[in-house]
């Protein structure tokens, strides 16, 4: 299908990458975004509707949508992890039978690396087919886990939806402002003591074109979307010229639990395993079999969001 035939439908449109992506993509076609707030802004026009909404359905028929590109997620933990899983879980659900039921021929999803979990016994470089642990303290890392095994069920039950699952590494670019970059932006790095912590990373515009690429091609398969190389606590650093605090586990355990309460940290004690057992995602089929190469390696995609961070003032 090119370009102009398709007809896509973007989920959480008004985020960092929903928004650049719908402005990229309306350029050669039609592009329709729904987030929980409308705009009409953003280049292209974005409808207030949440993802459990079973007018979903309706929509995409009545927009003979042909693809559907799935960024919604829960990012940050809420504090209510029932809400958090009925929209990464049963939202996801919702987003796939409006498909089904709208005769949609493609969904691409934004995966994580974090759905593999994290782990001491991970291998030190993660495949597609290596198994999805997730953390169910992490309810991130644990929804994703469960979106994948939804749509891996979805794709024995309805396999005339084609399926793209990207399993995103760490998402960096010029105006990026997340949960990680905030790691960053602290006077003092924390690493866990006697863990690399490594971190692989992709630009944001390869992203983009990894995304334009599935819809061009309607590709469908799972891959691990990072830049070549990964980068270890000590090198990122030494790159933002700040010092290493490393903490023994139970310590650093109790150092977030205070800062969460206290409400000057965005972590919490759920998170250490985060920071110890980060997975290393190999993209060996993301640039043999999907085609693509990413235009940065991870140490050149720190490189560019720390100079442009710095720019801006943030680090």
């Amino acid at each position: 299908m090119s370009d102009a035939q398709a007809r896509v439908l973007i989920t959480g449109a008004g985020g960092y990458i929903g928004r650049q992506l719908g402005q990229r993509l309306a350029q050669t076609g039609y592009v329709l975004g729904i987030d929980l707030r409308a705009s009409d802004e953003a280049g292209f026009p974005i409808l207030a509707l949440d993802i459990r909404d079973p007018a979903l359905a309706e929509l995409m028929a009545r927009e003979q949508i042909t693809h559907v590109l799935h960024l919604a997620a829960v990012l940050e933990d809420s504090g209510d992890r029932a809400r958090d899983y009925d929209i990464d879980v049963n939202g996801t659900r919702n987003v796939l039978d409006a498909c089904v039921a709208a005769g949609v021929q493609h969904v691409c999803v934004s995966s994580s690396g974090a759905a593999y979990g994290y782990h001491a016994d991970n291998p030190a470089w993660l495949s597609e087919t290596d198994t999805l642990r997730g953390n169910p303290e992490f309810a991130y890392s644990d929804h994703k886990r469960q979106v994948e095994e939804l749509l891996e069920a979805y794709r024995a039950q309805q396999p005339q939806l084609r399926q793209l699952i990207l399993r995103v590494g760490t998402v960096l670019g010029a105006n990026t402002n997340n949960l990680i970059t905030a790691l960053f932006a602290r006077k003092r790095l924390i690493a866990v003591r006697g863990s690399v912590s490594p971190f692989v990373a992709i630009w944001d515009q390869d992203l983009l074109g990894i995304i334009e690429q599935g819809v061009r091609s309607s590709c469908s398969g799972i891959f691990n979307v990072a830049g070549d190389g990964a980068l270890s606590m000590r090198e990122i650093a030494d790159l933002l010229g700040k010092p290493l605090l490393n903490l023994p586990a139970p310590l650093l355990k109790t150092v977030l639990a205070l800062g969460k309460l206290s409400g000057l940290g965005r972590y919490g004690p759920a998170q250490v395993n985060f920071l110890r057992y980060r997975p290393v995602l190999d993209n060996t089929r993301l640039k043999g079999e999907f085609g693509y190469t990413p235009q940065k390696t991870s140490r050149e995609v720190f490189e560019y969001f720390i100079e442009h961070a710095r720019q801006r003032g943030v680090l």
